[in-house]
């Protein structure tokens, strides 16, 4: 498989084949879970780093939410999990990940070390929160972040407000605003850079290559380059 042509293979087969009605509808109605789902407040109900049986408990919920997800796609919608993203890597498409993860981390050090000094801000005691916790316990929320974010952010929402909007811009601008203002729940504003750039280099990651293991490859490393070391 080509991986590299693909990505504008798929592009060119969207255009060519306008979503019927049906289509649509059943695109709206994942969109509105993909997106809505992180919106729940579940760490009121949930406090994954108060114990091991709340962690599970957390953790269970979103996987099971992108296990549904991944059901709508084949069942309700009838279609592949390639339109999604779930396409057969390539060794390009995971060196790209790999890139974008460099690049991401080059970036958020300089926003944690250089900018958040200049404006005062502080995360700190949220980091600091996630690094007390044990090693498997960070490796835990480190993979379901990566996997579970990418679907429903990536793979799910950007093609599917595509097939709504006909813009992959307006798609990918709306998946990036959303992961970002839905991470100040827990960080504070100031994560918004923080979110809003990582959140910005995943997505041109997927508009340009249309491929979720790559996206999810570049998460993981992101994040466990923070969490994990």
């Amino acid at each position: 498989m080509n991986s590299s042509a693909e990505p504008l293979r798929s592009s060119a087969s969207s255009a060519a084949q306008p979503a019927s009605w049906r289509q649509k509808l059943l695109a709206l109605i994942g969109v509105i879970f993909a997106l809505g789902f992180p919106a729940i407040p579940l760490s009121r109900f949930f406090d994954e780093f108060a114990n091991a049986r709340t962690l599970f408990a957390y953790e269970l919920i979103w996987w099971a939410a992108v296990a549904a997800l991944i059901a709508w796609v084949r069942f309700a919608e009838r279609e592949p999990l390639s339109s999604i993203g779930f396409r057969a890597p390539g060794v390009k498409n995971l060196a790209l990940g790999v890139l974008t993860a460099v690049v991401s981390l080059a970036g958020l050090a300089a926003i944690l070390y250089v900018i958040f000094p200049a404006l005062h801000i502080n995360e700190t005691q949220s980091i600091n929160k996630v690094l007390a916790t044990p090693l498997w316990w960070r490796w835990i929320s480190v993979v379901r972040a990566a996997v579970g974010e990418e679907v429903l952010f990536r793979g799910y929402a950007i093609e599917r407000l595509q097939r709504l909007t006909g813009s992959a811009r307006l798609a990918g601008t709306v998946s990036c605003v959303i992961f970002t203002l839905l991470h100040v729940g827990y960080w504070g504003w100031g994560h918004l850079l923080v979110a809003g750039f990582a959140g910005a280099l995943l997505t041109l990651l997927y508009l340009w290559r249309r491929n979720l293991w790559a996206n999810i490859l570049a998460h993981l490393l992101i994040d466990g380059a923070a969490f994990l070391t």
